[in-house]
């Protein structure tokens, strides 16, 4: 089958306020047609990285000029840790070097570090410009590249500098899978893997039998994972675009994750690595404050083994995990709230006992040692 016959799964992803699409499928990035219909403009910007970049950057600006007269690229460091104001500035001075007007369209090509500085790049340059979502990682697929949440990272928290701002479409090229390192490949099926526990306990069902071939990156079950993790986001980003309550379900496992994340220094765990151990954390918490039976919890730790994801904490020290969660987003009037299971399927947002916290902390770092 040619890449241009191959099959196209497409989710709708609409806020009320947007509407686009998300499109999955092979050999989608080099095809001239999967760009028509997009805002017309003179220029475009290509946002990349040193890795993602001399794999891919060719194909799609032959696939990009039948429809822009002046394709330029900004090539950005790779890794977490320059998800920050010096990367940023390199997308603006370029755009203000090239003399783009409020039309331009960025394309975001890479994960999830690319997409989010491209997403904040194009809502605050001229007050905004339209952008595209390319990701090309399992993470950015089927996370965050949906949904329109856009943000640098600061050394007292991560993502907390970005705002609200939708792309106009995202392509979810199959064939940029192959190229991920192991390591980087697991740490998207985190956040796989999370979709099940907080809203389709069928999902999770099925990820427990086909997590062998997910880990062998057959293409049907790579489709049907990211089609359903996409389906399961954008019904719950068009209910809550701006995480005024059901959205934060979203973000199972991301209390603790982010605070490992920040904790350890960027980029010394992966994202997906910090929050597959930060939902057993959480699904720990659920079970202390009797939400979730011990039976589902153990069931979700052998999913997050067997996709190869840490499931023992760092020694970060107990008070400095408690800080860097009080920094969580979720978190009002200084008062931590989690998100917690009340069963696989079925995820809430609610606050616990400090004490409880501690000792659910405790237990996963000393499992480390043990």
């Amino acid at each position: 089958m040619s890449a241009d016959s191959s099959p196209i799964e497409r989710v709708v992803v609409d806020t009320g306020a947007d509407r686009y699409d998300i499109l999955i499928g092979r050999g989608l990035l080099g095809r001239a047609d999967i760009w028509a219909g997009l805002p017309k403009a003179r220029q475009a910007v290509i946002v990349t990285n040193s890795t993602i970049g001399p794999l891919w950057t060719d194909a799609l600006c032959k696939a990009l000029a039948p429809h822009y007269a002046q394709l330029s690229t900004v090539e950005l460091p790779d890794g977490e840790a320059h998800k920050d104001w010096s990367s940023m500035n390199r997308i603006f001075d370029h755009l203000l070097a090239s003399t783009c007007d409020r039309k331009t369209v960025l394309f975001a090509l890479g994960g999830g570090v690319v997409g989010d500085m491209t997403g904040f790049a194009a809502g605050c340059y001229m007050r905004g410009v339209p952008f595209v979502q390319v990701p090309t990682t399992l993470l950015a697929q089927v996370d965050s590249s949906v949904g329109g949440k856009t943000a640098i990272n600061h050394p007292l928290g991560k993502n907390m500098i970005g705002l609200f701002y939708q792309p106009r479409r995202v392509i979810c090229d199959l064939d940029t899978l192959a190229t991920l390192p192991e390591r980087e490949y697991l740490s998207g099926l985190a956040e796989v893997v999370k979709y099940g526990p907080i809203a389709d306990a069928a999902f999770f069902d099925w990820l427990e039998a086909q997590l062998p071939a997910l880990r062998a990156r057959e293409p049907l079950a790579l489709a049907h994972a990211i089609r359903r993790s996409c389906e399961i986001k954008a019904d719950v980003v068009g209910q809550d675009e701006r995480e005024a309550g059901l959205r934060a379900i979203l973000n199972f496992g991301h209390t603790f994750g982010h605070a490992i994340e920040t904790g350890l220094g960027y980029g010394e765990w992966l994202h997906g690595e910090a929050v597959g151990c930060g939902m057993l954390m959480a699904a720990d918490l659920s079970v202390a404050l009797g939400l979730l039976d011990p039976g589902s919890a153990q069931r979700l730790e052998a999913l997050v083994t067997a996709a190869g994801l840490p499931t023992r904490a760092p020694d970060l020290g107990l008070s400095r995990y408690l800080e860097l969660m009080g920094h969580d987003k979720k978190a009002e009037g200084g008062h931590i709230r989690y998100v917690l299971l009340e069963r696989l399927g079925q995820a809430r947002v609610t606050e616990a006992d400090p004490r409880i916290v501690e000792q659910i902390i405790t237990r996963r770092v000393e499992l480390r040692a043990s």
